[in-house]
This record gives C-alpha cells, structure tokens and sequence, in this order.
C-alpha cells in the first residue's frame, strides 16, 4: 500500500471513529429528551405527552442498533489498537446504556398514565423534578466525559450518584409517611416511588458511562470497586 492509500485510510477511519462519537452524542440528547419530556408529563400528568414518550423509545432502539453495527464493523474492517480500540467496545456498551434510559423513560410515561386515572393527588414534586434535573445533567456530563476521554470528569459522575441516591431515599420517606398516614395513597405512592426509581437507574447508568469514559481515558476499569474518591454505590 502506498503512503497517500495509508493516509487515505487512516483519514476514512477517523472520519467513521468521528461518525461514531456523534451519532452516540446524538442518542444522548435522544434520551435526555425523553426523559424531560416523561417527568414534564409526569408532574402535569399529561397523557398525551406520556404517550409520545412511549413512541419516541423506538428512535432510541433504532440508533443503538446503528451503533452497534458500526462499532462492529469498525472492529472487524480495521483491527484498532488501544485507544481506539477500547472506545469502540465501550461506545457498544454506551449505546447499551443509553437505549436503557429511553426504557426507564418509558417505565415513567407509563407510571403517568397509570396516575391519571387515580383520583387521589399527592406530588412530592420538588424532589421528583430534582432528581430528574440531577439525572439528566449526570447522563449529559458523561457523554461529554466519554467523548472526549476525560476520566476526572468521568469521575465526577460517579461522585454525583450520591446526591440523587439522597433524593430517592428522601422520596421514600415522603411517600411512607403518606401511606402511614392514609391507606388511599398507597397505590399513587407506590407509582410515584416507581417513578423515583427509575430516576434513581438513570443516575446509575450515567455513573456506568462515567465510568466507562475513566477506561476511555486511562485504559483502567473502575467498575465493581470503590476507587478513592468515586464510591459505587451497591447494587449499581
């Protein structure tokens, strides 16, 4: 191969690599739309915005699986090597991810609709719209934290789980002491509770990516471990 066939390659490589780093910021602000739009539906228990939720997930599922074929074919066609090689396996498992939001997005739309056919109305509204806010700017920093390959802020992902932990735990004390208090909340509760989990999983998914964008960055896994300074919570 002569050297102007190499440059050309090396350039047609780059090129797909740069493809692959968009479409994945592109099914990030796919999934933090979807988000944003099932906690807006959430808190006006909007069915109709619920419902185009639940319809939006198929975007998400399509560009996962354009991904993944990419990747794929970036790994057999051009046989990388470090850097680009751990970027392409963890942009699958980013993707992965990302397609697992849309899916709590769903489990939240679907919890709205199951709300608006109950009469009794309790909203820990605040805490709800903080965790979401919270979620969605953690999912936010670690694609930008992967894309880049920065690992501090990967790390700072990892280190904003706690706070929306802290929320869900307060989530569920607000919602046990209505329960206690009156047996007619407890199937809203229980909804609302789902829904605080849910937010609870993003974060968690975020964290992975953070994650994720440590091993992008630095070629070490910090998954399954406390790491000084980036606990993991349990479970996660």
């Amino acid at each position: 191969m002569s050297p102007t066939e190499t440059a050309t390659g090396f350039r047609h490589f780059h090129d797909q690599l740069a493809h692959l780093k968009q479409r994945l910021l592109d099914m990030s602000d796919l999934a933090k739309s979807l988000i944003d739009h099932s906690v807006e539906a959430l808190l006006s228990r909007d069915r109709a915005k619920a419902e185009a939720v639940i319809a939006g997930d198929r975007e998400l599922d399509v560009l996962e699986i354009e991904i993944e074929e990419q990747a794929i074919a970036l790994l057999a066609l051009q046989q990388p090597m470090a850097r680009d090689l751990r970027f392409i396996i963890s942009a699958i498992k980013v993707s992965n991810d990302l397609e697992r939001v849309g899916d709590h997005a769903v489990n939240i739309a679907q919890s709205t609709l199951r709300l608006t056919s109950m009469h009794t109305v309790i909203t820990p509204d605040p805490e709800i719209a903080e965790m979401a806010r919270r979620a969605r700017q953690m999912l936010g920093t670690a694609l930008t934290a992967f894309v880049r390959a920065d690992g501090a802020m990967g790390r700072d992902v990892c280190r904003a789980d706690d706070e929306v932990h802290a929320l869900h735990d307060s989530v569920f004390r607000i919602l046990l002491t209505h329960m206690m208090a009156d047996a007619r909340t407890i199937n809203v509760s229980l909804e609302l509770l789902l829904v605080s989990r849910n937010l609870e999983r993003v974060a968690d998914l975020a964290t992975n990516i953070g994650e994720d964008a440590v091993f992008l960055a630095e070629g070490k896994q910090i998954k399954h471990r406390a790491e000084a300074g980036t606990p993991r919570a349990a479970g996660t």
